[in-house]
């Protein structure tokens, strides 16, 4: 067997949700840099396959990709049990996929609300815990999740893309401190604005009152991927941002921080 094939079948195994664009899509070419085998989600078929590809090309590695809607609440099970059925054991889970609405709680679909709980929440649940216990037992491994910035405030006019990043925020830290000595650590990323899709998806035309400097997905991934290789517990790329996590959030009273980032979420 050449060498080269030799260590793509022997290299680490890497799941990264929501990596058809954004910052999923940056994070599977940190990874594919250091020569990591990737498993590509989410649900744009023909975005995964040309990223797969150029992946394949340019970095010798091997690329499966896996379509599946993360909002349906059998997507989980059935990712773990396709991979299963090949005998792909996971390394790293990547819980990237997630997306946010802005607007009034009341005056929101209440079901496509209730999708942002299910990727945002209950998908990343359901994959780290179907696919944790094979890390634990292999003593290696790791899960980043992505967060955001937004987890440390309540976030009027997206309240529950805020409370959803805040479940994550609090998961991540526990798992951490449950994962002490297994072997396996838990890093969430928590990045601020962000230049991707996301807007297009929560505000469709429409646009912040309030404007701010806008990280380059890549920048964050790079970050987010250097931080969990340091098997760092939190990663908060930006200066802006880590003062946003790291003072303001814990020096103002909540109901001021509430105002705050509701202020910030008004639109034209």
């Amino acid at each position: 067997m050449p060498d080269r094939e030799h260590k793509a079948m022997n290299a680490e195994q890497v799941l990264i949700t929501g990596a058809s664009s954004g910052i999923g899509h940056e994070l599977a070419k940190c990874f594919a840099a250091e020569k990591s085998n990737l498993i590509l989600v989410a649900r744009n078929t023909a975005a995964l396959e040309k990223l797969a590809a150029e992946l394949r090309r340019d970095q010798a590695i091997e690329v499966q990709v896996l379509p599946a809607d993360l909002a349906r609440p059998e997507s989980a099970q059935k990712i773990f049990d396709g991979l299963k059925g090949r005998g792909t054991a996971v390394d790293v889970l990547v819980n990237n996929a997630g997306f946010g609405l802005h607007g009034a709680f009341a005056e929101l679909p209440l079901a496509r609300q209730l999708e942002i709980v299910q990727v945002n929440i209950a998908t990343l649940v359901a994959l780290t815990g179907w696919l944790l216990p094979g890390m634990v037992e292999g003593r290696r491994g790791g899960i980043l999740n992505v967060g955001s910035v937004a987890g440390f405030f309540p976030g009027p006019n997206m309240a529950v893309y805020y409370a959803s990043k805040a479940f994550v925020l609090s998961f991540s830290e526990a798992l951490r401190v449950e994962l002490r000595g297994t072997g396996v650590t838990v890093t969430n990323l928590c990045p601020g604005p962000t230049e991707s899709n996301f807007s297009q998806v929560a505000r469709s035309h429409r646009t912040r009152k309030v404007h701010a400097r806008k990280m380059a997905a890549a920048e964050v991934a790079r970050i987010g991927y250097e931080d969990f290789r340091r098997g760092k517990t939190l990663s908060v790329p930006g200066c802006a941002n880590k003062i946003l996590a790291g003072v303001v959030a814990r020096l103002l009273p909540r109901w001021m921080a509430a105002e705050l980032s509701g202020n910030y979420n008004r639109l034209d």
